[in-house]
């Protein structure tokens, strides 16, 4: 299986725009610049579509993880949170906070954080990702 997304961009770093589009297209020419990824401007940058494929696929790993137990969310709400940090020459990806609400009738607290835990470290977007993973986790009742 293979997903594809392109990126067009014009101009300089600072002044210049692009697009990015998915094969899909959910996004069809989206724009980020420099100021949508540095500054406050209106439009998506690359660390938040990270951000929104990390919380994707840990809700639906975790998901995976609790049929494995037998139990069924009714709800999993997970907000992923990338920091981008400039390192040396340039800038780097190093870290990702996971916070995540569910309701999941009938678990137990401790078969929710081996099923949280265990999607954290099994989602294929966790594994390719080179920073630090953290999660808070919290079970509604």
């Amino acid at each position: 299986m293979k997903r594809a997304a392109s990126a067009m961009w014009n101009g300089d770093l600072k002044t210049g725009k692009g697009t990015i589009s998915t094969d899909s297209g959910v996004l069809s020419n989206t724009q980020y610049s420099f100021s949508t990824r540095f500054e406050d401007g209106v439009g998506t940058n690359p660390e938040e579509l990270i951000a929104a494929a990390h919380a994707g696929c840990f809700s639906m790993a975790l998901s995976a993880q609790l049929g494995e137990a037998g139990l069924v969310a009714q709800s999993i709400q997970t907000k992923a949170t990338v920091t981008l940090e400039k390192s040396g020459g340039g800038f780097a990806i190093t870290a990702v906070h996971l916070d995540l609400t569910a309701k999941i009738p009938g678990a137990s607290q401790q078969a929710f954080e081996t099923a949280a835990d265990n999607a954290k470290a099994g989602c294929p977007v966790s594994k390719v990702l080179n920073a630090t993973i953290t999660l808070d986790k919290k079970l509604q009742g």
